[in-house]
């Protein structure tokens, strides 16, 4: 691979992360990200399924999206996306059933996130095995991140803890963060601190 090839690589990685940010820029996949962001551990739970997601079903588009006709790639992309979400579930329920229940419907849900959907469809379909698999891991990795910064903002104001540890026994924790509204605020000053910065650059 050329040192030209290796730069598109790192760019199609990194653009998920910080300038494409499926969550604080592209404001993508936002109703599971205000339902399981009330815990750390929740958050990496559903990063880490939706990543395998996206990197699984971005390589088997891009490897056969010459053969899937025109007329019936949003199904065959669906039936594709569907499939490792059913492994992804499989596996949480073997090997962490507590998480699966934290998780609820929020799993197999991932099957019509817009995050997921939308790159096979924009992205994997239209590039290369090497570029659709950077692509994937750059999106999996920025949508974690960002359901971290806003599990850990709503895990420590709202309920006083980070990763189900007390941060402070003085600590008095403002309980509309952890509701649903209190996801709502995160996100919106979330995103309007990420615009800012992308104004001033």
């Amino acid at each position: 691979m050329t040192e030209k090839q290796q730069n598109r690589c790192f760019q199609e990685f990194i653009k998920g992360i910080i300038r494409e940010n499926p969550t604080f820029v592209l404001a993508l996949g936002l109703c599971p990200t205000l339902a399981v962001s009330t815990s750390v551990s929740n958050a990496i739970g559903m990063g880490a399924a939706s990543t395998f997601v996206l990197i699984g079903s971005n390589l088997i588009v891009s490897l056969i999206k010459k053969q899937i006709p025109e007329e019936i790639r949003i199904p065959c992309y669906i039936v594709i996306i569907a499939t490792f979400v059913t492994v992804v579930e499989l596996i949480m329920k073997a090997y962490s059933p507590a998480l699966n229940r934290a998780l609820g419907i929020y799993v197999p849900l991932i099957v019509v996130n817009c995050i997921v959907l939308g790159r096979a469809e924009a992205f994997a379909s239209k590039r290369t095995f090497v570029h659709s698999f950077m692509d994937a891991l750059g999106m999996g990795i920025g949508f974690t991140l960002a359901l971290m910064i806003i599990s850990i903002i709503r895990e420590f104001f709202g309920f006083g803890k980070i990763i189900n540890y007390p941060v402070s026994y003085n600590f008095h924790p403002a309980l509309v963060i952890g509701m649903p509204a209190g996801a709502l605020l995160v996100i919106g000053l979330l995103l309007g601190f990420f615009n800012l910065i992308k104004q001033k650059k």
